[in-house]
């Protein structure tokens, strides 16, 4: 039994050492609290960069086009990894609502089911624009979901854990349309 225990422990201290290294190899300059997260927009047809956090910086369109083929289209939410954005390694694997895609790479938008109406002052303040799209098969336990709609994420197909369900396509432009709204798209 002794044994079992110090192999766990040495893959927790083997993992935690080098999630350590990553973390300190990556800049450490962070912007101001007060001023939006989001970098100025390229001009229209330049390549697309992934930051280190997995934000999309260029220009994207959005579609929807959901396929029931077993792979991540526009219109369906999915689950993945979604780095934070202080870029320091950790992440959440959270439900994301594709909108589009770039070349190979889907552009996504993550979810939510904490209520940021009652903090929305405070969102407003730091750039994050909320969109309430209700409950769907993407949270087992039916709780209603919100869009945001200010940070859009770049994934591989192969980032993508698994497929929720199917945003209906009028929840899906309201999305759209304040997502375009905000980024300018």
């Amino acid at each position: 039994m002794a044994s079992g225990w110090k192999s766990v422990l040495s893959q927790v201290v083997s993992t935690v050492v080098r999630e350590a290294g990553r973390a300190a190899s990556r800049p450490t300059r962070r912007p101001s609290p007060a001023a939006p997260r989001r970098a100025p927009l390229p001009p229209p047809g330049a390549p697309a960069r992934r930051s280190a956090a997995g934000d999309f910086t260029g220009r994207g369109e959005i579609s929807y086009a959901p396929r029931e083929d077993g792979r991540p289209d526009p219109g369906e939410v999915v689950w993945a990894w979604v780095p934070f954005e202080e870029g320091d390694g950790r992440g959440k694997d959270r439900p994301v609502l594709v909108v589009g895609r770039h070349g190979e790479d889907l552009l996504g938008l993550m979810l939510t089911s904490k209520d940021h109406d009652r903090d929305a002052a405070d969102e407003a303040r730091h750039g994050r624009v909320w969109v309430d799209i209700g409950s769907g098969d993407w949270d087992r336990q039916g709780r209603p979901s919100e869009v945001r709609v200010d940070r859009v994420l770049l994934m591989g197909t192969d980032d993508v854990r698994r497929e929720g369900a199917v945003l209906d396509r009028r929840r899906f432009d309201r999305v759209a349309a304040e997502a375009r709204r905000v980024l300018g798209w």
